[in-house]
């Protein structure tokens, strides 16, 4: 929903003005400072701290920052970054009376006002918070959320005008479909008759976006207007999407009651704003201000199962997995979220080195709830890692019998399930599934680039293949396997040249990998450049963790390949 051009397109501004710059030690430590006799060097100390939280280490970074305050007290690069890791760190309190004293020390600090306000407006001190947002500008998406954090805050004083008044300030700055989303929350919680018109606006700009679907589905709901709530609903599933929060709606409604609002309290509403910005900016990979944005909404909010998700999703994705596994852990019994969260929590222990613990959860997940395409999913791509391909596809031909197998979405269930049965030397099924897959999905490139190169390898249909992996090429022309099928086809062809160079343009976009280096080395051989070939079969060899490969190779270094 929210349109991320206006507000991330000014990201020297947030470099410059936010707790997670990156900025040389020199410029924060002079090279006159020397730590104290028992304390933490602060050079050390930064540079450790620094490291952490680029990597979401945020207990780490943010006892490392502390430890350099020790020296470094009236120092704003220090305090900053130890306030923003305390925030990353969801230790919001904490971080308070660092942004106290950071404001002291750097007054124009906006990150460190907003949070401030945001501790104020938990505490219902509206009129502290709108007095700290009032001086922002329009310069950087920090501005642009303490603006609506102050909009709410004028909802805590009964001031739904002021509010919106607020909110026209950032209109002309294409924010035109975040704003209508927030007016509808904020009529909606006034219980202002405009609530139905913004709602519905909010919903026809963003029609597949679980946020816009639930407030609509509730606004209309509230209002007595079942049918046209179901049908909102209704809409959204025949698109193939579900979401966990719209669970408890689809069951208020279809039993007649009142699903309530969506925004219960002026908390709630502005940690919307810091869930929608959060998330966005992890998808635009910025996670450490990401992860302050995220912790700032579960402080408004801490029964936000949404927003504790997306805290683990960011967690998962920067490899900090038992960090993901307290978030999800924090999940309430008798969530939507639970179930999905309890996968993810499972899923982890495989991340964590215990696969056979993992396997054993989802299983124990599955068996309870039969029906659980979420977790068996996840057991059968866990299954097929393990190369226990026979269950991977019972895993997945249950998946089917569940959804199926229908809808353009079911793609990807037949995709694995070929990948497992070809794994498992069923070539039959695995081409049955995958042309089943492109049936439903013609243009997937994945499917388009397994298919097309296994014909490539077996030397069968090579020109509809040679079709095949040009299209997924076109697709995704930086995804180094499908570049290496493409090679791979065009060297079966016998056009030796041409196949080198798409082969060294896979090597350079996967410089690592022993199947791409090998076929580069049979591709040097028959073009004559034996020598390269050899040094490109000897990487192979070198690369090979699983020692397939190595079996191919060893052979051709010592004896190269047949003349043709």
């Amino acid at each position: 929903m929210l349109k991320l051009k206006r507000l991330i397109r000014p990201l020297a501004i947030l470099l410059a003005c936010s707790a997670l710059a990156l900025v040389p030690v020199a410029s924060a430590l002079s090279q006159s400072d020397s730590p104290g006799f028992g304390l933490p060097s602060p050079s050390g100390s930064f540079l450790a701290g620094q490291e952490a939280l680029n990597t979401l280490g945020v207990n780490m970074a943010a006892q490392a920052f502390l430890d350099a305050t020790q020296t470094q007290w009236e120092s704003p690069e220090i305090i900053e970054r130890a306030f923003a890791s305390l925030a990353a760190a969801g230790r919001i309190d904490e971080a308070e009376s660092l942004a106290r004293h950071l404001l002291e020390l750097q007054p124009g600090n906006n990150l460190a006002k907003l949070l401030v306000a945001t501790v104020a407006l938990k505490e219902r001190r509206y009129t502290s918070t709108i007095r700290q947002m009032e001086t922002l500008g329009l310069d950087s998406f920090i501005d642009i959320s303490g603006l609506l954090v102050e909009a709410w805050a004028y909802l805590g004083q009964s001031d739904l005008k002021a509010a919106f008044a607020v909110l026209e300030r950032l209109e002309g700055n294409g924010l035109e479909n975040f704003l209508i989303f927030h007016k509808a929350l904020m009529a909606d919680f006034a219980g202002d008759k405009q609530a139905i018109e913004l709602a519905e606006k909010a919903y026809e700009a963003d029609p597949f976006i679980s946020r816009s679907v639930e407030v609509y589905a509730r606004v209309l709901g509230n209002a007595g207007r079942f049918a046209e709530a179901l049908e909102v609903l209704d809409a959204y599933e025949r698109e193939g999407l579900s979401h966990p929060s719209l669970i408890p709606v689809r069951a208020d409604i279809e039993a007649g009651r009142l699903p309530g609002k969506y925004a219960t309290n002026v908390a709630a509403g502005a940690a919307e704003l810091y869930h929608g910005i959060g998330a966005a900016l992890a998808r635009d990979g910025a996670s450490d201000i990401a992860m302050v944005f995220l912790q700032l909404g579960l402080y408004l909010n801490p029964k936000s199962d949404n927003i504790a998700l997306a805290i683990g999703d960011l967690f998962d994705s920067a490899g900090r997995f038992e960090l993901a596994n307290q978030a999800y852990a924090s999940i309430r019994d008798g969530s939507p979220f639970k179930s999905g969260a309890a996968v993810l929590m499972a899923a982890n222990l495989d991340n964590l080195g215990d696969r056979d613990g993992a396997i054993a959860e989802l299983g124990a997940i599955v068996k309870a709830e039969p029906d659980n395409v979420e977790a068996l999913t996840a057991l059968g791509d866990l299954l097929r890692s393990d190369e226990q391909y026979s269950r991977a596809i019972q895993a997945y031909t249950r998946i089917i019998g569940i959804v199926g197998g229908e809808h353009p979405r079911d793609w990807r269930y037949f995709y694995v399930r070929g990948i497992a049965y070809e794994r498992n030397g069923e070539w039959e099924a695995a081409e049955s599934d995958f042309l089943r897959a492109l049936e439903l999905n013609p243009d997937q490139p994945q499917v388009l680039n397994y298919l097309g190169y296994s014909w490539v390898d077996q030397g069968v249909n090579l020109e509809p293949a040679l079709t095949m992996i040009e299209k997924a090429v076109k697709a995704n022309p930086r995804d180094g396997y499908i570049v290496d099928s493409l090679g791979w086809a065009i060297y079966k062809m016998g056009r030796y040249e041409d196949a080198v160079r798409i082969l060294e343009e896979a090597v350079r976009l996967l410089p690592n990998d022993p199947e791409i280096n090998d076929h580069l080395g049979d591709a040097y051989w028959y073009a004559g450049r034996k020598r390269e070939a050899r040094f490109q079969w000897t990487i192979a060899r070198s690369v090979d963790r699983r020692g397939v490969v190595t079996e191919r190779v060893i052979p051709k270094l010592e004896n190269g390949l047949d003349e043709n």
